[in-house]
């Protein structure tokens, strides 16, 4: 079992900041090699010090702010614009970023985009549903509509 810190949220396993324990191979060739993870040493427990704080930072604060936000989100349908062909294909796939500034962009509370869960890539025009996490007990589904550019 290998000892590791992780730097960005991982469904399933923990936050930025925990320290955890998960087979070698799993460190080795998924979690380190994308900048999920680091190694554990005693030179980098200081660093889960800072990660906590900038979590702590961009987290909402409480259970009550979180479902207010929630709400704010849930009431709202988001619109994202992106280039489509004539049948209504995309050119590419609609990022998280780009539902996050489309978040901002409809007057709703900012979200980060780490924050935002697309069950399928979105490649075409239309209605999708997507999971935004606010807090540990705390999910929005925000409406997002595609159309064309």
């Amino acid at each position: 079992m290998a000892k590791i810190i992780l730097t960005h949220e991982v469904t399933g396993l923990g936050a930025p900041g925990d320290v955890v324990e998960v087979k070698d191979g799993y460190a080795r060739n998924y979690l380190i090699p994308r900048n999920l993870a680091t190694p554990w040493t005693k030179g980098a427990e200081k660093d889960v010090t800072a990660i906590r704080k900038a979590r702590k930072a961009r987290e909402i604060a409480t259970l009550d702010d979180a479902k207010a936000v929630r709400d704010a989100l849930e009431s709202k349908t988001v619109v994202v614009t992106a280039k489509a062909g004539d049948s209504g294909r995309l050119f590419g796939a609609v990022t998280t970023a780009e539902i996050a500034e489309a978040v901002k962009a409809a007057g709703a509370p900012a979200i980060d985009k780490r924050k935002i869960e697309v069950a399928q890539a979105i490649k075409s025009l239309g209605d999708y549903t997507v999971s935004v996490r606010l807090h540990a007990d705390v999910a929005a589904k925000v409406n997002v509509k595609v159309v064309a550019a």
